[in-house]
């Protein structure tokens, strides 16, 4: 008997020591992710030395990353702009491995921190590119006083009385039942539980993603596309408490919609969850507006920055 309550003791200890050592692991990348931001939000003040009093933090879609908005920022610097693109956990080149983001706030967590970063004073405008856009209502809900508003492109716009996950489910229901066409789906294990990541495949970022694109940015998407997690079976996307009027509600919102987008069915489904909302249009756009019509974008962009306080 007691060399069996040793090995239970062991058993215990080597339990522990596991435990700690997926602590020290969090920690670790918790470090990482913020010095990768820091480095981003130093390498943008060196940038651009502007006196705007508008700042555009520009958020990507899934399994993108800061990258894609090279042309928006590049223009939007050019005319006075202070402007940061960021890269959400496990995307561009954040650090961590999308297996080793727990949920969505984690995932979140970089647009997050900019947010609550930005000085007293200091009036944003968050954009939010497909997927994206689910990220920029939990900055909405948290810090609305922060922010002047919130651009939706051609993004998952959720509503408040309804759960943050009627996106990606409407978003089922009116695509092709081949909608994710060669992309591979690739089991993962996390906090959660058992999941499954998806990497957009070239021919679905060519046709879907980038129809309308230079071939340039569509060879550059492929290069650069990582596996993302939509967390379908996070209890946040599942909360229909989460939004508030209050808070999300009381945010300026404008969508823009794309007018060649492969699925544009869903981006007026997105416009009818939320009456009211204001909505400009692009032609010739494809889902990846930033890469197709960047100067009719940046254009729209300024505009909403001038209107909005």
């Amino acid at each position: 008997m007691r060399r069996k309550g040793r090995r239970e003791d062991r058993g215990g200890n080597e339990e522990d020591v596991k435990q700690r050592e997926k602590g020290r692991q969090r920690r670790q990348l918790e470090v990482r992710g913020r010095e990768h931001q820091q480095d981003r939000h130093q390498a943008t003040k060196e940038m651009e030395g502007s006196s705007s009093s508008k700042h555009f933090i520009l958020v990507h879609g899934f399994g993108q990353g800061a990258w894609c908005w090279y042309k928006v920022v590049t223009m939007l610097r050019s005319e006075g702009h202070r402007v940061t693109a960021l890269d959400l956990a496990a995307s561009g080149v954040h650090p961590a491995r999308i297996d080793e983001v727990n949920s969505f706030e984690e995932y979140s967590q970089p647009l997050l921190d900019a947010v609550a970063a930005a000085p007293a004073g200091e009036r944003l405008v968050l954009v939010g590119h497909s997927f994206g856009g689910l990220s920029l209502s939990l900055a909405m809900e948290r810090f609305p006083d922060k922010i002047a508003a919130a651009v939706f492109v051609a993004a998952c716009m959720p509503c408040v009385g309804k759960h943050i996950g009627i996106t990606t489910e409407l978003m089922m229901e009116k695509s092709p039942k081949d909608l994710l066409m060669d992309s591979k789906m690739i089991p993962i294990n996390n906090k959660q539980g058992p999941g499954t990541a998806i990497l957009m495949g070239p021919n679905f970022l060519a046709e879907r993603g980038y129809a309308r694109s230079p071939a340039e940015d569509r060879t550059l998407a492929i290069s650069l596309a990582r596996p993302g997690s939509q967390f379908m079976d996070d209890p946040i996307m599942k909360d229909d408490k989460l939004l508030t009027v209050a808070n999300y509600g009381s945010v300026k919102r404008v969508y823009l919609i794309a007018k060649e987008d492969f699925n544009v069915e869903l981006l007026h489904s997105m416009v009818a969850l939320s009456p009211g909302t204001e909505v400009e249009e692009i032609a010739g756009a494809d889902h990846s507006v930033m890469s197709s019509k960047p100067r009719e974008l940046s254009d729209i962009l300024a505009k909403i920055g001038s209107k909005y306080d």
